[in-house]
């Protein structure tokens, strides 16, 4: 069957600044969710990372369906409203334009879907990641897809081997997608020259050579390119298939281990490493460390599994310890140097205006 997996996630509010969402605010997403779903979706989860809200379905209505997205909307505007009788933080952060037309793209909220023809054994991940944007995802895909340290089947599977096609977002063109198709191996430094730019490039979708199916979705939406000023991070998320033609579930996740150093942090506007945590997981550290989750499942006619929670494992309570320290590290360096992001995200917060009064009292001398 021909089935498409939609994830829309957004920040609607949160308790105690932008540490979780509450449970009332969660309860009426999936409330709505409940009430209008049915005969438009196959199955449904409603979940949370830090203090986004993340919306997965399944259904038969392709990518982009008007009827999907409107349901996402319209259960983030019950949260909303939640949000703000209760006064949380940010409420309806993300819904930077209240007016629907007919998709969630391009008014806040985070969106990766695919369409593809099910398998007869189907296991995909969601990846949703919190205080960071979605070049967070670049190192991760292209380790996970082009190398053989953590990809085995780059050696082994004759499938695998013969490489993917990344579609990469160029984030600087506003009124306009600008994306570039790069074929691995043969191209895979390529690939790199672009994915090293966090800020500039991102992965949008990845697809398999071996049989042109896609393997992966990643959300590319900037917040400041839609509002024109800093209004919280992107938040992105990300599906991915696995197995067969496509990395093993073990093979997504061995990256996360590293804990690299992505935007996020404090107000959006510093480094700091990606920490995979637990579900229900909030954020505290100088409102951070950046975050990611993983939900394993297997679909089968649209239906879904239980999620399994992927980082809820012994080993990762090592990583977290490490990538703790890491992150204790760039914080002592607090706004001074690599610890802060460049002028070319910052531009969109207030300190644009202040360097541009403090040029005026600048001296010349000849």
């Amino acid at each position: 069957m021909k089935l498409t997996i939609s994830a829309i996630k957004a920040d609607l509010g949160a308790i105690g600044g932008h540490i979780k969402p509450s449970q009332a605010l969660l309860a009426a997403v999936e409330n709505h969710i409940k009430a209008k779903s049915k005969g438009i979706l196959i199955d449904w989860r409603v979940s949370f990372t830090g203090d986004d809200i993340a919306v997965l379905v399944t259904h038969a209505n392709g990518i982009g369906a008007e009827k999907i997205h409107r349901l996402c909307w319209d259960a983030f505007i019950a949260g909303m409203k939640v949000a703000k009788e209760q006064g949380l933080y940010g409420a309806g952060q993300d819904l930077l334009k209240l007016d629907f037309c007919g998709t969630c793209k391009g008014l806040g909220p985070a969106v990766a879907e695919m369409e593809f023809e099910e398998r007869d054994a189907e296991p995909f991940l969601f990846l949703a990641a919190d205080k960071t944007d979605p070049g967070a995802f670049n190192l991760p895909a292209y380790l996970s897809f082009c190398d053989p340290m953590h990809n085995s089947g780059l050696v082994i599977s004759s499938k695998i081997r013969q490489g993917y096609v990344f579609r990469i977002m160029d984030l600087e063109c506003i009124d306009e997608e600008k994306t570039i198709e790069l074929k691995t191996p043969e191209e895979i430094y390529d690939v790199a020259v672009l994915l090293r730019d966090q800020e500039r490039f991102a992965v949008e979708s990845i697809r398999s050579r071996a049989g042109g199916e896609q393997a992966a979705a990643i959300s590319t939406t900037r917040l400041h390119n839609i509002s024109g000023k800093y209004v919280g991070k992107d938040d992105p998320i990300m599906l991915v298939r696995t197995q067969k033609e496509f990395p093993g579930g073990g093979e997504i996740l061995s990256p996360y281990s590293i804990g690299h150093l992505v935007a996020g942090f404090m107000r959006g506007s510093h480094h700091g490493p990606l920490m995979p945590v637990k579900f229900g997981t909030g954020v505290s550290f100088f409102d951070g460390p950046p975050i990611i989750s993983a939900a394993a499942y297997s679909v089968h006619n649209g239906k879904l599994t239980e999620a399994v929670d992927c980082f809820d494992h012994p080993y990762w309570d090592l990583v977290r310890a490490q990538i703790s320290q890491k992150a204790q590290d760039i914080r002592r360096q607090g706004f001074f140097g690599p610890a802060m992001l460049g002028m070319g995200e910052l531009e969109y917060m207030d300190v644009a205006q202040t360097l541009k009064n403090l040029e005026k009292r600048f001296i010349v001398k000849k």
